[in-house]
């Protein structure tokens, strides 16, 4: 674990050693602090050990001798059960005739030795260590029980465990192009060589290249078993790999020393991609090259990397690109790519390494599908899929499951369909079937089977006819038919998704993440929820079909949902840091009310769901003071005809996009099997939510099913007629906890061809849209917002009246003002007399602890509410500001009140407790200076 200098002292001393200062050059700060020249020295040593620095090319070697440095090297390497340092095989293996299988030997013996847990060896070391001498969990548990059933012998004599241990390495796999180097040899270890050993050992010492294919393996794998050899993975700027599962890795504790080669493996993994070169993977992490390959180069070695063969480099033939031996395919965009046929390939190239090679080149466009890590435990179903497991921890500890992988876990994922579970096992099911749904229809590129089939023949057909030519009239009549019944198929695009875990993106630096979604990436789909610390891709990045921005994580966005529309729940906004005596009047007399809080923050179960809360009225107060100590809060308070018969609201979720491709709203009737009057009102608002906010992107918007209030005491509460469908939230992304919903919203990507290049265009704009509404509720109602200034009257302009000052905390004067009385604090319908109430176009609402009012404001003061489009407008040619990258929930400045159709400040000093008036703390600030004259 790399660790930050703490204090400026380490800080010059990192920088000299940098920089490779003699003691005599150090300032005398630093000569003091370190007390002698010894003292440095060793500090030199230990900072190149804990770097795993060659000798040669490191400060060391000014102040210490190489055999010593390598020594104290090992030593602490042992210690720390740390990796073995392959990159420094020249001298560990070759001079000191240590090898890795010895090395981990001698580390299982002394985590036995001392009694220590399997799970004490770092999961890299443990994975390497299992890889060469077949010592794993079970096994070590198993010599230790055999040790320990010596009882007194193994208390005096921990050698045991030693006799117990593998005497020769297991077999393990290794690569054609892998590097044979020799040791060296003692006197007796030559004369034991047979005549193959000898001529094999003449070969590597006069080749130049000694790949591993080019020696007899039976004769390289005896050398190797006796020490005699070690493997080479070289790994050069220009190498391309493949990440792949992570077979064999061993889920233990993360290393706590540093080591820059074993921390960059986890970079590495969720960056990596066939089409980027080791020199690429460096820019892009801003990583030295030399440590990133020796990153890559272990990952060869246990196989979790597979190295991609340019088949121009094997086969050395112009004829590959020559027009006769490659059929070109065309996409959408204009560009071409090729694929080898059977007579490009002579017979001993692995095939499945080139067609590797040729799918990376291809245009196809590139998706990454960004989950949680909740979601590699639903995998991690071994006694139902043991095929699962391997796909959960690559995604774990990796961060990534690339492309290849997408089609064998969908294959695993296939074998729980129809499968019935109880408990909490019906979760984990749920989001398996989700993620089936999802990778299909992604890899489908939002098309129907069928369409894809044909598409892919006709295309197909129609490049090799073009290639080949025809000789006559007839055959081009023919391919003009073939055309004319393609229709638009032939734009079609194709995508290739991998899964990439939240948080290992956000470990990464934002500008690597950057460079990491420009440069591989056409679009990103989020899954919902998506935690709060997760990293969202910019306005300048990829197509996000997710969050917009981190706004739209909070309760803003139900906000300007409600404000678009003019419609939704009456909605309360209070401040964080308020703490209530009372409930103002829309809570006051609520049956149960829906909790959010703003940044996600959860205290005693409440907060931090984003499907919100549901409390009972009578514990509501005691609730908004818990959380309004860390957050503010939205409240939507419920009467008891909100609710069903199980005291529960009432919800309906409507996939996104709403129009078709046509530009059709959704049918509702057909998806969701809605009454015809029911279906008439909910076409109307998805309409005004279609016109008014173009959400053409992934996810669902949820309504909510409430009471039509009226004030006569004749209703049906079951009647369907006296219930409305208001909006209540909309979701960004793949809602993976429902199949059925997303099933449904796989099927309106369908319908709407959304994943189609017109449509993307159409919803980068869209969502540019968005974040303008976000921002502009944001600055208009945060705490140095105009609407703030207006009600505490921080900027007061010299013709406003005084009395407007003369209330609690600079507000204006409620006392003096002309109101209208809207309800009482315990009236039975306060929706509906908020609706119905008279309106003027700036009004704030106001509880006095028994009524609830509305304030006109007069003209003087509405423009102090308008600042901000004004200023928009003068400013269009400004560049906008990246909401995206401010990661900071920005909070409500001032309490509001959304009424059913509008967003109004709202005034409850009277409800909140230990409140004086400003005009009482002037008069005692000012009688406290007189005393003290």
């Amino acid at each position: 674990m790399q660790r930050i200098p703490a204090t400026v002292e380490e800080q010059l001393i990192l920088k000299a050693i940098t920089e490779e200062c003699p003691w005599e050059s150090l300032p005398k700060r630093l000569q003091a602090t370190l007390s002698s020249k010894e003292e440095w020295q060793r500090r030199i040593v230990e900072h190149c050990i804990k770097k795993r620095l060659q000798w040669s090319s490191c400060f060391a070697r000014k102040v210490c001798k190489e055999g010593e440095y390598y020594e104290d090297m090992m030593r602490y390497l042992r210690k720390n059960l740390a990796l073995f340092p392959y990159h420094l095989a020249d001298y560990i293996c070759r001079v000191m005739r240590v090898s890795p299988f010895r090395y981990y030997c001698d580390m299982i013996f002394e985590v036995m030795k001392n009694e220590q847990p399997y799970d004490s060896i770092p999961n890299f070391s443990a994975a390497d260590a299992l890889r060469l001498t077949g010592v794993g969990r079970n096994e070590f548990i198993d010599i230790m029980n055999k040790c320990r059933s010596k009882k007194i012998m193994w208390k005096l004599n921990k050698s045991i465990a030693k006799e117990l241990l593998p005497t020769q390495p297991v077999d393990f796999a290794i690569e054609p192009w892998w590097g044979v180097c020799l040791v060296n040899f003692t006197l007796e270890e030559f004369k034991k060589l047979s005549e193959e050993e000898m001529a094999t050992i003449d070969k590597v010492c006069k080749e130049e290249v000694n790949s591993f294919i080019l020696f007899d393996p039976d004769i390289i794998k005896g050398l190797y078993r006796r020490g005699l050899i070690y493997f080479d993975v070289p790994v050069f700027p220009d190498d391309r790999f493949k990440v792949s599962r992570l077979e064999g890795f061993i889920s233990n504790r993360e290393q706590s020393y540093e080591d820059p080669i074993e921390e960059l493996l986890y970079a590495v993994f969720v960056v990596s991609s066939e089409n980027a070169t080791v020199a690429e993977l460096a820019a892009t992490l801003q990583a030295d090259l030399p440590q990133l390959q020796a990153s890559a180069s272990f990952a060869c070695r246990l196989g979790w990397a597979v190295k991609v063969i340019d088949p121009a480099s094997i086969l050395q033939d112009s004829a590959i690109s020559a027009s006769t031996n490659k059929i070109n395919l065309s996409d959408e965009e204009g560009t071409s790519h090729s694929i080898l046929t059977s007579d490009n390939i002579p017979g001993d190239c692995n095939t499945a390494q080139l067609g590797e090679f040729s799918v990376a080149n291809s245009s196809n466009a590139r998706v990454a599908f960004v989950v949680d890590a909740n979601i590699t435990s639903y995998l991690m179903m071994g006694s139902v899929s043991p095929g699962l497991k391997s796909h959960a921890v690559t995604l774990y500890e990796a961060g990534k499951l690339g492309h290849a992988s997408i089609a064998d876990l969908c294959k695993d994922l296939s074998t729980l369909e129809g499968t019935k579970f109880e408990g909490e096992l019906q979760q984990f099911a749920n989001h398996a079937f989700s993620l089936r749904c999802v990778l299909e229809c992604l890899e489908s590129g939002g098309l129907p089977a069928d369409s894809t089939e044909l598409e892919a023949v006709i295309c197909l057909n129609d490049d090799i006819k073009s290639e080949i030519g025809f000789k006559n009239g007839e055959e081009q009549m023919e391919s003009e038919d073939l055309n004319a019944g393609k229709g638009n198929f032939k734009k079609k695009r194709k995508y290739r998704v991998d899964i990439l875990r939240c948080e290992s993106l956000a470990s990464l630096a934002p500008a690597t993440l950057d460079r990491l979604f420009l440069r591989d990436y056409d679009i990103v789909l989020s899954m919902v929820p998506l935690p709060y610390s997760s990293v969202l891709p910019g306005p300048t990045g990829p197509i996000h079909f997710g969050p917009p921005s981190y706004s739209s994580m909070t309760p803003w966005m139900k906000l300007v949902l409600y404000s678009a529309v003019s419609s939704g729940p009456l909605s309360v906004v209070l401040m964080k840091g308020q703490c209530l005596r009372l409930l103002p009047a829309p809570l006051a007399s609520c049956k149960k009310a829906l909790l959010w809080s703003w940044d996600g923050s959860s205290i005693g179960g409440l907060g931090g769901k984003f499907e919100g809360n549901l409390v009972k009225g009578g514990i509501l107060l005691h609730c908004l003071n818990s959380l309004l100590k860390y957050s503010s809060v939205l409240v939507q308070p419920l009467s008891s005809y909100d609710l069903d018969e199980n005291g529960k609201i009432v919800t309906m979720d409507i996939p996104l996009p709403l129009k078709n491709s046509d530009g059709s709203i959704v049918n509702i009737e057909e998806e969701l099997g809605l009454s015809t009057e029911e279906t008439s009102k909910l076409t109307s608002l998805l309409t005004r939510l279609a016109n008014k906010i173009q959400l053409l992107t992934v996810g669902y918007i949820r309504l909510l099913k409430l009471f039509k209030e009226r004030e006569s005491d004749n209703f049906a509460p079951d009647d369907d007629q006296k219930y409305d469908w208001v909006p209540l939230s909309v979701e960004f992304g793949i809602p993976l906890f429902s199949p059925k919903l997303c099933n449904n919203i796989c099927k309106r990507v369908v319908s709407s061809q959304l994943l189609q290049t017109d449509s993307l265009t159409e919803h980068h704009d869209a969502m540019q849209g968005l974040r303008k509404r976000l921002r502009d509720i944001c600055a208009e109602y945060q705490a140095t917002g105009p609407a703030a200034k207006l009600l505490y009257q921080k900027e007061q302009s010299r013709g406003l009246p005084k009395q407007l000052m003369n209330y609690a905390s600079g507000k204006w004067n409620p006392l003096l003002d002309p109101s209208s009385p809207i309800s009482g604090a315990l009236s039975e319908h306060q929706r509906l007399k908020l609706a119905n109430r008279q309106r003027c176009r700036t009004e704030v609402l106001s509880f006095d602890g028994s009524i609830l009012r509305s304030y006109a404001l007069t003209p003087v003061y509405e423009a102090a509410t308008r600042p901000i489009e004004e200023s928009q407008q003068a400013s269009t040619t400004r560049i906008e500001t990246n909401e995206s990258d401010n990661r900071e929930v920005i909070l409500p400045g001032l309490n509001l009140l959304f009424d059913g159709s509008e967003l109004h400040p709202f005034e409850i000093s009277a409800c909140l407790q230990a409140r004086q008036p400003v005009s009482l703390i002037a008069e005692a600030s000012s009688a406290s200076a007189s005393a003290s004259k």
